[in-house]
């Protein structure tokens, strides 16, 4: 699959390196794993070399090895000598950087934490020494969240502010999906889109590995995706279980049951029968993989409190890998694919609210989007959004199917909603339905 997208990203790398040619910058590029934070360095970097260091688990003095080699192809220098120590080469490259601006990147940033801790405050001795003079252009990536955001935002740290400028990869937008879909299969149906969006969140891996398999459609990409070494089985477990150390079960139970359906606290609570208050603030705060949900305008911030999983492709995973990971065991892999397909219209269903927030967000019209429900779970409402401009509102009712649509109920469940909150005075309502036509 060619390059897609990423086009205001790529003029940021560009401009930063720019500057770099006359003050030293220092880039922290975050993203989930799959997301394609690699990729797109290269991509940015294509037209001039760069220097690469990837963090493997290794003792130091065998990475620093690969590091000269890297040094000394990228930059010409026929020999920088010999070093065991990371802090010797990056003082080096710091000072060369007086002299000559250039890009430095380093992978996997946050593993230095196995390879030697004191790598961070060493870097940050020399950084401060040489930050005035550098020009060196400096990116570093790491895919554990929680660890990069210890490294760099926690005021205990050594490099904590030392950054110049943060990048955060997100998975494509819609309309990238679309774009893809068009290029590798022209004839593409609707619920070829929805399923793309519904198996990969548009994370670019994902739908890397469906585009080069031919799988495009609902249910090619279900045997794909559940077939005999795939690699969407292990996904969860592979991302996520170096984030949560020890914990990892509790928070896996937990992410299972809100990707079930279970999203408030006291649902969760009463499924794996223990108190989750500290593990669903981590969730959220520390690990960003779930997200806070509360009706528009909620006053309180503690009540009527749903949660989310934020990443679509986790949705995915843990409501049918992780929930029947007993059928794989026993390479019983048909059976979990026709699970799937009979699970298929209620999930995406579910994920195609998801689409059509993501739409909305990426539309540029709305100043704020949300959805609404009263505190009984009733007089639910898919998608409110607000143009504050132009002082109009518009509610939406998201089904598969157009015929499910119901305008009329609709505006039953929007006057309860303007009747609770006081909402929306003065603004002209519009009410629409989206379905998958």
């Amino acid at each position: 699959m060619r390059f897609y997208d990423r086009e205001q990203e790529i003029a940021f790398l560009r401009e930063t390196r720019e500057q770099a040619r006359k003050v030293a910058r220092f880039t922290v590029l975050t993203g989930r794993r799959r997301i394609g934070k690699t990729t797109l360095i290269r991509e940015a970097y294509k037209d001039e070399p760069f220097v690469y260091f990837f963090v493997a688990r290794k003792a130091e003095g065998d990475l620093c090895e690969a590091y000269i080699e890297e040094v000394n192809e990228k930059l010409g220098i026929p020999t920088l000598g010999s070093s065991r120590k990371f802090s010797d080469i990056f003082r080096y490259l710091m000072k060369l950087s007086e002299t000559r601006s250039f890009t430095l990147v380093i992978d996997e940033f946050q593993d230095f934490f196995r390879v030697n801790k004191s790598v961070f405050s060493e870097m940050q001795n020399i950084w401060d020494e040489y930050e005035k003079t550098s020009k060196m252009n400096l990116v570093v990536c790491g895919s554990i969240y929680s660890l990069m955001q210890k490294i760099f935002k926690d005021k205990k740290e050594p490099l904590y502010g030392r950054n110049t400028a943060e990048l955060r990869l997100k998975p494509f937008r819609p309309s990238v999906l679309k774009e893809i879909m068009a290029d590798a299969k022209p004839d593409y149906s609707k619920e070829d889109l929805l399923a793309l969006f519904t198996f990969t969140g548009g994370v670019a891996k994902y739908v890397n590995l469906l585009v080069d398999a031919g799988a495009l459609d609902k249910d090619s990409m279900i045997r794909h995706v559940v077939s005999p070494n795939s690699t969407f089985l292990n996904e969860g477990k592979n991302n996520l279980i170096e984030e949560f150390g020890k914990d990892y079960g509790t928070y896996f139970s937990i992410l299972s049951c809100i990707a079930s359906g279970k999203n408030t606290r006291s649902e969760i609570e009463d499924m794996i029968g223990r108190e989750v208050g500290g593990y669903l603030t981590n969730l959220e705060t520390d690990y960003e993989l779930i997200a806070k949900r509360q009706p528009l305008f909620e006053k309180s911030s503690t009540k009527n409190v749903r949660y989310e999983l934020g990443d679509v492709f986790y949705s995915f995973w843990f409501r049918f890998i992780f929930k029947y990971g007993y059928i794989i065991e026993i390479e019983n892999y048909g059976k979990l694919q026709e699970i799937i397909d009979r699970d298929y219209n209620t999930f995406s269903g579910l994920m195609l609210e998801r689409y059509f927030h993501r739409v909305a967000m990426g539309s540029g019209e709305f100043t704020r989007i949300g959805r609404w429900w009263d505190r009984k779970g009733e007089n639910e409402i898919d998608m409110i959004a607000e143009d504050e401009l132009s002082d109009c509102a518009t509610f939406y009712e998201i089904k598969r199917q157009r015929d499910e649509i119901s305008i009329g109920t609709l505006k039953q469940k929007a006057e309860a909603m303007l009747r609770a909150t006081g909402a929306f005075k003065g603004y002209e309502i519009e009410y629409e339905g989206l379905s998958m036509e």
